[in-house]
């Protein structure tokens, strides 16, 4: 049996790692579904698409001496420019790794429940987002990138109809 030819500049590639992680880094973020009923009475949910065209929520990192429900409502205003919200109450976690250069991050996300309030039409998304839009809550849950982040809308789609 006669050996295949090697590909040229293969070789290259079989000898090449990535260095090991030298550090693990744990970091902390809040966030929030952010939901309204449009004119039709139907619940749309609020979601961001980053630059790699991802369809997730509004969060972001704690500040120091923020507790993690400030830190949602904050991130909230600053990515969607929504002025009025209520925080009605913590839906759960979502934690995930991934790989920064030589270091695994440890991830978690404390995410809320937030129902926007006043002019909701008047958002607008921070310049590192692709798009920002009202969605209506059975395409946000095709939409969304994240498993466990579907999986708190739908919990959070089961408090509003339970919320008096």
């Amino acid at each position: 049996m006669q050996r295949p030819k090697p590909i040229e500049g293969f070789r290259k590639y079989l000898n090449r790692r990535r260095p090991g992680i030298s550090e693990v880094v744990r970091e902390i973020t809040a966030g929030g579904i952010v939901w309204r009923k449009n004119k039709k009475d139907e619940v749309e949910i609020l979601l961001l698409q980053d630059v790699k065209g991802r369809w997730s929520i509004p969060k972001g990192h704690i500040e120091e001496g923020e507790s993690p429900r400030e830190t949602a409502e904050r991130e909230i205003r600053e990515e969607t420019s929504l002025k009025e919200m209520r925080m009605m109450s913590w839906l759960g976690k979502t934690s995930f790794r991934y790989r920064r250069q030589n270091s695994l991050v440890l991830m978690t996300t404390q995410i809320y429940l937030v129902e926007a309030k006043g002019d909701t039409d008047d958002v607008q998304k921070e310049d590192i987002y692709k798009s920002l839009e009202w969605i209506p809550a059975n395409k946000a849950l095709d939409l969304i990138e994240y498993e466990d982040i579907g999986k708190l809308i739908l919990i959070a789609l089961k408090k509003i109809r339970t919320d008096k």
